[in-house]
């Protein structure tokens, strides 16, 4: 099997289309797969809500209700899915079109996919996106991950720690197309936030601190909650914000590449960041929380800076130190570890070991 050219049948996120922005970094991280897997020579059917796009790559575009997101939900809530689901429409077509593929890859965070798994005659790489947040979810999990060991790929160790199955799971981190991030040596006096506008990710905090400090914030990312959005402009009337929308990854790049430093202010244990490697691609210096994935990620006095959670005066103190990071350092971390290469090699490796185990 090893080395083998392989046909991957990939099932994507059933909370938004391609390119909407609803799906956060999972977006990403099935942009780059695919084009990555592709160039390896690999034959890919990407599976995704109707209106999908993808450079390159023709999708089958599903009909259907999307799902609501899994962040949006408490511990204990029951599963949910919507009449004309998706999410369900989706997995139809894969359990109709399986035997025309070597392996199966989802990064849907959804109870259903692993549910479905032992009625699969294919076998099913599951790539969890997010930290735990649904019991029922983590269960269900726990149970795929027990049954069918070498299956279960997360971004990063903290990430996995959130799980009671944290032993079953493969951290494979992620990578960029570096090609695609200019360097800048210098900035203008401005920060960047970049992500899903919704309560999860704390941008009220980078708001109250550019409060305190008077340095521009551009904002960019989809507003994905807007009583939230809202909320935050009345609370920081004075706040020297710029709003500058959901922008593809070649305007996002030429934004933040002039900012002073990337800010990440995540309430919840952030599975991985893309945002931070995208910034540093850059040379641009990370500020974030010591929290989740960024954690793991930022070379604290390095390559940024990692405040203690939830303290707006230790992102104040970082941004007025950030001029002493090297941006060029930046660079470097971008370029040595999360390079498009070294990540498809990772993920490539795992396809093959899952492959391995069938025979």
């Amino acid at each position: 099997m090893l080395n083998k050219s392989l046909k991957l049948l990939i099932l994507s996120t059933p909370v938004g289309a391609l390119g909407s922005g609803l799906g956060g970094g999972v977006e990403l991280t099935l942009y780059n797969l695919v084009q990555e897997m592709q160039q390896r020579g690999h034959k890919l059917t990407v599976v995704a809500p109707e209106g999908s796009k993808l450079d390159n790559n023709p999708v089958v575009e599903i009909l259907g209700n999307y799902q609501i997101t899994a962040q949006t939900q408490s511990l204990d809530n029951p599963i949910i899915m919507p009449m004309n689901s998706v999410l369900g429409n989706m997995w139809e077509y894969a359990r109709q079109n399986q035997h025309e593929y070597d392996l199966i890859f989802n990064i849907a965070y959804d109870w259903l996919p692993f549910y479905l798994t032992p009625f699969f005659e294919k076998a099913i790489a599951h790539f969890i996106s997010m930290g735990s947040l649904m019991a029922a979810t983590d269960e269900m999990m726990g149970k795929i991950a027990a049954k069918y060991p070498g299956t279960i790929g997360v971004y990063t160790q903290s990430q996995a720690d959130t799980f009671p199955f944290a032993q079953y799971c493969h951290c494979l981190g992620s990578g960029i197309d570096l090609s695609l991030y200019e360097f800048s040596a210098t900035a203008d006096t401005a920060l960047a936030w970049l992500g899903r506008i919704a309560p999860e990710k704390g941008l009220e905090d980078a708001v109250a601190a550019v409060e305190k400090t008077g340095i521009k914030l551009k904002i960019m990312g989809k507003v994905q909650d807007e009583a939230y959005w809202q909320q935050i402009q009345a609370n920081y009337p004075n706040a020297p914000i710029e709003y500058l929308g959901f922008l593809s990854t070649s305007e996002m790049q030429k934004q933040v590449r002039n900012c002073q430093a990337l800010i990440m202010t995540p309430r919840w244990i952030e599975a991985f960041g893309n945002v931070a490697i995208e910034a540093l691609a850059c040379g641009v210096p990370v500020i974030s929380y010591h929290r989740g994935g960024p954690a793991e990620i930022v070379q604290d006095g390095k390559t940024g800076y990692l405040v203690t959670p939830d303290s707006v005066e230790g992102l104040v103190a970082a941004i007025e130190s950030i001029d002493e990071i090297d941006r060029y350092a930046c660079r470097q971390q971008a370029e040595s570890e999360y390079s498009l290469t070294a990540w498809g090699d990772r993920m490539e490796q795992w396809f093959y070991r899952i492959l391995a185990n069938l025979d």
